[in-house]
């Protein structure tokens, strides 16, 4: 039996890796501290089958996922699109990335969207398939969908350990159902469709209520108290920071500002679900992060739960992104010395 679970181990990860061997892919446990540091992968599959390849310092093509715990980075976080117009990112694909990481050790975030697309602070759109569906028929889409994927994971063995419901939702989802500044009460319902759902299936995963601009508190007590008076409910509050290599000082203090402020006003634990600078300033990024770091870990009581790079793997203008951290080369660049 013993042996016939490692054949099995190996299968699964090879059906996620781009090479197999039996002394690069055995799971490798890494030690759990109580600040993950992290990175947004969703892109990782798409890259590679379009032929991107992620390369070391040496220069030597490594799978992208193992040169990222190689920088000391012990989590992946993992977006989900309902019914995405080229499968990327739906629940098959977000599964075949999930167990990658789930072998390498890493630790796992999942981010549903509610939508077919990118959902932001500019558009929340309903998926195709719920555009016509009344409100309690778009809350039970929320739920049976946020089920359905987790089901998928628990079901391989995989447990996610922080879960998102919604993408920066600093206006709410599912617009304009749940458009918080139209209806904080329906934004509350169907956020509480998401948290109960994951509750369902996995009760320890902490979940995440994550806005953007996490240097704005007005934003977020707005958010927050409305959320608090609606019966809204969440484990974590989730942020978003890209500051310029002009502006971070500034903003890294507003932010530890608003967390402190979310710790005493909530009593809530904080997660910052996105961090990100241009790639070509590297030197000033690198500065940034670490100061981040040093500033979440002075939070009393370990509230901040940890910090995630934004797709750190996109480089040579993948998909017009420019705010990943490897060179034109494919090789990291000195920003995610921080996660060291």
């Amino acid at each position: 039996m013993k042996k016939i679970k490692i054949i099995l181990a190996l299968v699964g990860l090879c059906l996620g890796l781009s090479s197999c061997n039996d002394k690069d892919n055995l799971k490798v446990d890494v030690p759990t501290t109580h600040l993950a540091k992290g990175a947004d992968v969703s892109w990782i599959t798409e890259m590679e089958a379009s032929g991107m390849q992620f390369f070391n310092a040496g220069g030597s093509a490594v799978d992208g996922l193992k040169i990222l715990r190689g920088l000391g980075m012990d989590a992946v976080r993992l977006r989900v699109w309902v019914d995405p117009q080229q499968g990327w990112c739906n629940k098959n694909d977000v599964l075949v990335k999930a167990r990658r990481a789930h072998h390498l050790g890493m630790r796992i975030m999942v981010d549903f969207h509610y939508s077919d697309t990118w959902a932001d602070p500019g558009q929340q759109t309903k998926p195709a398939a719920w555009k016509s569906l009344s409100f309690d028929g778009l809350r039970k889409a929320v739920s049976d969908h946020t089920t359905e994927v987790l089901q998928l994971l628990k079901d391989s063995g995989i447990s996610p350990e922080w879960v998102q419901v919604g993408n920066e939702t600093g206006n709410g989802m599912l617009w304009e159902d749940g458009k918080a500044s139209v209806s904080m009460a329906n934004y509350a319902t169907l956020n509480n469709a998401g948290y109960d759902a994951v509750k369902a299936v996995f009760p320890a995963a902490k979940v995440i209520v994550h806005l953007h601009n996490g240097f704005d508190n007005d934003l977020f007590r707005w958010m927050f108290d409305g959320l608090k008076n609606n019966g809204g409910k969440w484990d974590v509050i989730g942020m978003s920071l890209y500051p310029t290599p002009e502006n971070w000082e500034e903003r890294n203090a507003a932010c530890i500002s608003n967390i402190k402020d979310m710790v005493a006003r909530y009593n809530s634990e904080v997660m910052i679900c996105e961090v990100g600078m241009s790639w070509d300033e590297a030197d000033s990024a690198e500065i940034w992060l670490k100061d981040l770091f040093n500033l979440v870990n002075s939070v009393p009581d370990q509230k901040v739960l940890g910090i995630f790079y934004w797709e750190p793997l996109a480089y040579g203008g993948w998909n017009g992104y420019t705010l990943g951290a490897f060179d034109n080369n494919g090789r990291p660049t000195k920003a995610l010395n921080a996660f060291k």
